[in-house]
């Protein structure tokens, strides 16, 4: 038996064995056949391409071969790119290439959160230690303690707080709001921005040995539009998860709709590929998705530029957003179509004088 074992037999009966017995070693070994099918496709669908990753484009493919090889290291990474590039999706890939992918990678947003708040929700806090607490909180540190932290728009992060985070990546070392015991939490730090944190530094709006500790790895994600070579394969993907999703009848795009995703600019980026593809399997009542199911012509007013005008960037992206603008109730809405944050949008806003 124990022969039988070592050389790869998952299980053994001694003679004379019952028929009950005998039924009871057939169920177990059918059971652990099902639980490892079962893990494999969870690893399967783990290790499937998030949305963008999957990209046949040099430039791309360069920040993703960098990204794996530093992944398996515990050196803080710093995302640049524009808003909707996949930053957040590339911070989960590197946590699950790295060796921590077994424990959580925490995520705070820094934009959605006041100084106040930023300091209880990172580090936690005690009952009482302000107006409000009425319970004790751990803190996302804490909830990340062996995994990965996710700082995404870092150049929001409180100026006044930004000390206690840095003191927190040099020492793994923290206080919860109200509770002077120092505790310690063995965490990797990712971070990832859409603004120009050399500027930020020289302006007083960020601490450059801050920029420092979280830049030790830097990755620039490209905008889709230096991209050219995965925009067909990203909207082909999306429009079968969103038919299936919607149980909607769209099995492909007709040849002017791919020019014309081909030749659009995408200010968005893959948010706003992802947002265009679900609301066009959405009100399609065919198998072929037509230009004007798309609602590009719709994000158009006489004076926005044609698409593939010679125009600037910036021109492009002014006319955009405020063509959106015009036609959204609120800032919220404008932001979603536009497949970016509000908050982008309001500094948008402010550059363009829209």
């Amino acid at each position: 038996a124990v022969d039988a074992i070592q050389a790869g037999a998952a299980d053994y009966l001694v003679k004379p064995c019952s028929p009950d017995q005998l039924r009871l070693a057939t169920a177990k070994q059918l059971e652990v056949r099902q639980l490892s099918a079962r893990l494999e496709a969870l690893e399967g669908e783990i290790r499937k391409p998030k949305d963008g990753l999957d990209s046949h484009s040099p430039a791309m493919m360069a920040v993703l071969e960098t990204a794996r090889q530093v992944a398996g290291t515990d050196a803080n990474i710093l995302i640049l790119g524009e808003s909707g590039t996949g930053k957040g999706e590339l911070a989960q890939a590197i946590h699950g290439w790295s060796k921590r992918a077994k424990k959580s990678c925490v995520t705070i947003n820094c934009p959605s959160l006041t100084a106040e708040l930023m300091e209880s929700e990172l580090f936690g806090h005690t009952r009482g230690a302000f107006t409000g607490a009425s319970e004790s909180t751990l803190g996302r540190v804490n909830q990340a303690d062996g995994g990965t932290l996710f700082l995404d728009e870092i150049g929001d992060f409180p100026l006044t707080l930004q000390p206690k985070l840095l003191r927190f990546i040099q020492d793994k070392a923290y206080e919860r709001v109200g509770d002077p015991v120092t505790r310690r939490a063995d965490v990797r730090i990712l971070a990832a921005t859409n603004l120009n944190l050399e500027d930020m530094v020289r302006d007083g709006r960020f601490r450059e040995d801050l920029l420092y500790r979280l830049n030790v790895i830097t990755l620039h994600l490209p905008p889709l539009r230096e991209r050219s070579e995965d925009i067909l394969t990203l909207a082909d993907r999306f429009l079968a998860r969103f038919v299936k999703e919607y149980a909607r009848p769209a099995r492909g795009f007709s040849e002017e709709a791919r020019l014309a995703l081909a030749n659009y600019r995408w200010p968005g980026n893959i948010r706003e590929l992802r947002n265009v593809v679900e609301r066009a399997s959405i009100i399609c009542p065919q198998e072929v998705v037509e230009v004007s199911h798309l609602g590009m012509a719709e994000q158009t007013t006489p004076n926005t530029p044609r698409i593939g005008a010679a125009l600037s960037l910036d021109q492009l992206e002014k006319a955009h957003i405020g063509a959106v603008l015009a036609t959204s109730e609120t800032l919220d809405q404008a932001a979603k179509t536009l497949g970016i944050d509000a908050s982008t949008l309001y500094r948008k806003r402010k550059q363009y004088n829209l």
